[in-house]
């Protein structure tokens, strides 16, 4: 059975019909015929599916409950560590498919999450985002990511070691941690990587999320995923200390993690909230060195990190927000941001293409704008979302003015 999306427009204005086949990949693609369709996609924007390839869908919602005064990272962590036991597997539940639904309805059928595994909250979130992961299978490829909390080295940490492999155990997806924090980050960033070795399972660390231009364990993970040929995809989240090394640092840096085949994910929106409240003069940005990374082959995804939560108090969970500050922050063009918020994300996560090339899996942003440009800077709000050829969500708009 072929399923017809019919009346699409790509971004070079041709009309087109999509034929999808009950794999859910495009199998026919051509000039639009005005025939019988399963889906009319009345002229609107066709592009690839959006992703969020990191998100903290535990702690999501949460920033009316939990303020973060001091603003900055260690503010957040101390502030969620006090909070977050309060909080039950159903409301776990409930926060993570709200937050979920926003970014489904926004676009994104690929979404990567890290959640905390250590502790009594940890054992609850665990649970918890299973159930999610389970209910959403048909309409978002999820991925749930071992987060366990510091230490993870030393006899201090042995308690969060064992959270971290019965995540893993209970059916995790992806291995994480967050070594710069730890006391020994490169003793961290090994065991965290055998364990990912051990378990099959690909490797998201949060690395070097700090201004100091002295932390640099992405040169340290890249060297590391090279010398003991580590054969899973392997993926660096925030990266921030890059971008605060000289360029011929970053540039070094750099072209080690593409030939270690690293992804390196950015975080614009929350980092740009917790970094640099500090420095009132030549304020950094938060970002690792984009133009390094990029010119070094790397592939560069950006994703939004929280949302509205102590991280993070705002973002509305649509990826076309984050790439709008892709290119404010990073000096990318409307197209290479949509690149880092679409194609890039399934890629870093592993997935096979999506888009409107033949092959490819039929997961597609429909929207009703007229080029790439305006989609990224207006964000329209009307949308609809296909995942294998099936519609799975839609969203409308309707503006008056009343003179």
């Amino acid at each position: 059975m072929t399923t017809f999306l019919t009346n699409g427009r790509l971004p070079d204005g041709t009309r087109v019909d999509i034929g999808v086949d009950d794999s859910g990949r495009i199998e026919s693609l051509g000039p639009a015929q005005g025939g019988t369709a399963d889906l009319d996609l009345e002229g609107w924007l066709v592009l690839p599916a959006l992703g969020e390839p990191h998100a903290h869908l535990d702690k999501a919602l949460t920033a009316d409950l939990i303020p973060n005064p001091r603003g900055d990272l260690g503010g957040a962590i101390a502030a969620w560590a006090e909070a977050a036991a309060t909080f039950s597997e159903e409301d776990i539940i409930s926060r993570a498919s709200r937050a979920l639904d926003r970014l489904l309805v926004n676009g994104a059928t690929a979404v990567r999450t890290h959640v905390n595994c250590s502790g009594e909250f940890g054992a609850r979130a665990v649970t918890a985002m299973i159930e999610v992961r389970d209910r959403y299978t048909d309409l978002v490829d999820l991925q749930l990511v071992a987060l366990p909390s510091r230490p993870l080295t030393g006899e201090d940490g042995r308690d969060n070691r064992r959270s971290l492999e019965a995540a893993i155990t209970a059916g995790f997806d992806v291995v994480g941690g967050a070594p710069h924090l730890d006391p020994d980050g490169e003793v961290a960033t090994r065991y965290c990587l055998d364990v990912a070795r051990e378990a099959r399972l690909p490797l998201d660390l949060h690395t070097d999320e700090t201004l100091d231009p002295e932390v640099s364990l992405l040169s340290y993970l890249a060297r590391l995923v090279i010398d003991t040929n580590f054969d899973l995809d392997v993926t660096a989240s925030h990266c921030v200390s890059h971008g605060m090394q000289p360029e011929s640092v970053q540039g070094d840096v750099a072209r080690l993690a593409a030939e270690a085949g690293i992804a390196v994910v950015t975080l614009p929106q929350t980092n740009l909230f917790l970094q640099s409240r500090t420095k009132r003069v030549a304020t950094p940005r938060g970002l690792p060195g984009i133009q390094a990374l990029r010119d070094a082959g790397v592939i560069v995804a950006a994703g939004a990190d929280n949302l509205q939560d102590p991280f993070n108090t705002v973002g509305r969970g649509d990826p076309l927000e984050t790439a709008t500050l892709m290119v404010m922050a990073a000096h990318l063009t409307p197209d290479e941001a949509l690149e880092t918020v679409s194609t890039n994300v399934r890629q870093a996560l592993g997935l096979a293409r999506a888009g409107t090339l033949v092959g490819s899996h039929a997961d597609l942003l429909v929207i009703d704008s007229p080029t790439i440009r305006s989609a990224v800077a207006d964000g329209p709000g009307s949308r609809k979302v296909v995942r294998g050829g099936r519609m799975v969500a839609e969203t409308r708009t309707h503006s008056v003015i009343h003179r």
